[in-house]
């Protein structure tokens, strides 16, 4: 038998069993014996005692003074079968936003760490309110003094904004199309527009190539808006986040997009 298939039958042998990943999900994080992974689990003995016998027989865990301890390979099977079912999970759950949407501007390291937007939640237009996306994301700009964003289009509240924004000395970071560029800055005041751009608060970046997809970066969360594969954007739909690990998968989605449309 060759690794690949060695690997293939290991992660199909615990994927089989709710109880084995369960019981790996306590062995993960530390070592328990047969009593305690019952009490932990809520799993009648006999079940677990047969369980961990079968772990024990293909290698998985280990005994070591009366406690069972999860081996280094099985950890990475473990892992990995977690991140795969909850990328499975976030697609499913969300899966309005991502089918038939462009998502060729998502980085290859921000569909990796997909997982990091699990318990977002999706903002979804109403026929009795059609503005609930925009308003929702305008909130949270208004409420920020620090915010990066990918703006794809103009809205005839941004530059407002992003003037209500500074004057509160915040700080703004943006990636815009070049053809939307003037029609920002000339209608923020000019004063304030020239303070903040020399001080550093204020970075524009206007670049030629086309944007699809939309991205705002809060003090408290971050929303996420995707083109229809019809290359109009969605306007019904956004989904916001408001935990660290989610900033800071926005960030590094901010990042590789900035970098790459300035080449």
């Amino acid at each position: 038998m060759n690794i690949h298939n060695e690997i293939n039958s290991d992660i199909k042998f615990l994927a089989k069993s709710e109880i084995r990943l369960k019981i790996l999900s306590e062995l993960y994080d530390r070592p328990n014996s047969i009593h305690g992974l019952v009490k932990r689990t809520n799993i009648n003995y006999s079940s677990v005692s047969s369980n961990i016998s079968k772990l024990e027989q293909n290698n998985h865990i280990r005994k070591i003074k009366h406690k069972y301890h999860i081996n280094p390979m099985t950890k990475i099977y473990f892992k990995t079968l977690i991140d795969f079912k909850n990328t499975v999970d976030i697609i499913n759950d969300y899966n309005e936003f991502w089918d038939k949407h462009n998502l060729d501007q998502l980085s290859i390291d921000s569909i990796k760490n997909i997982t990091d937007l699990k318990e977002s939640t999706l903002v979804e237009t109403t026929p009795i309110d059609i503005y609930k996306t925009h308003n929702t994301i305008k909130n949270e700009l208004l409420q920020s003094m620090s915010i990066k964003a990918i703006f794809p289009y103009l809205h005839p509240d941004y530059p407002q904004i992003i003037e209500s924004v500074l004057e509160n000395n915040g700080k703004i970071e943006l990636v815009i199309p070049k053809s939307i560029y003037s029609a920002i800055i000339t209608q923020i005041d000019m004063k304030l527009r020239r303070e903040s751009s020399k001080n550093g608060r204020l970075k524009i970046y206007p670049v030629n190539n086309d944007l699809k997809i939309y991205l705002t970066i809060c003090d408290g969360s971050m929303s996420l808006g995707l083109f229809k594969n019809d290359d109009s954007f969605d306007q019904n739909r956004i989904l916001v986040k408001k935990k660290k690990k989610s900033h800071k998968w926005a960030e590094n989605l901010f990042k590789a997009i900035k970098e790459d449309v300035m080449k």
